[in-house]
């Protein structure tokens, strides 16, 4: 993790831990790296409260309560998922401010769902935002890095605007 996401780290968690909002992660593509982002800084624990990593769809619906119709209609690689994997994390946690990520790092994908497409869910206790961002054929990696630095934008929007 280079500086700048260290500092955005940092950032949510200074602007976190007086409000006492506590945070859970709900990740796919990122496979964990909005959790270890945000534990890479000291004092962490003050303000994560959990992370969920759900790569198979399985793992969506057992640990998040994601509806297995969702998952057939929509795809896991949509915002209606997104939506779900968010108000689930904190459902099953005692969080009060989620962040969910589903999307096709690569390589591969397809013409409905191409490589780099992220679905993203932000989750307070009473509202849901959910986007999409298709940050191109970019290779795994950065389109993971990408992912990851956009939730965690997504938080920091949150706790400096309120909603």
């Amino acid at each position: 993790m280079d500086s700048s996401d260290m500092k955005s780290a940092r950032h949510i968690l200074e602007i976190a831990k007086p409000s006492g909002i506590t945070i859970a992660t709900a990740e796919s593509c990122t496979g964990g790296m909005v959790a270890a982002a945000l534990t890479d800084v000291a004092g962490s624990s003050a303000v994560f409260e959990r992370g969920f990593v759900t790569y198979s769809n399985t793992a969506k619906i057992d640990m998040l309560n994601v509806s297995p119709v969702t998952l057939e209609t929509f795809g896991a690689v949509s915002e209606n998922v997104a939506f779900e994997m968010a108000r689930g994390a904190l459902e099953q946690s005692l969080a009060t401010l989620a962040v969910s990520v589903t999307g096709i790092a690569g390589p591969g994908g397809s013409e409905h769902k191409p490589e780099g497409r992220v679905c993203f869910g932000i989750a307070t206790l009473d509202r849901t935002h959910t986007e999409t961002v298709d940050f191109g054929a970019l290779g795994r990696d950065a389109v993971r890095k990408a992912a990851r630095d956009h939730a965690l934008d997504l938080l920091l929007g949150v706790l400096q605007t309120g909603r």
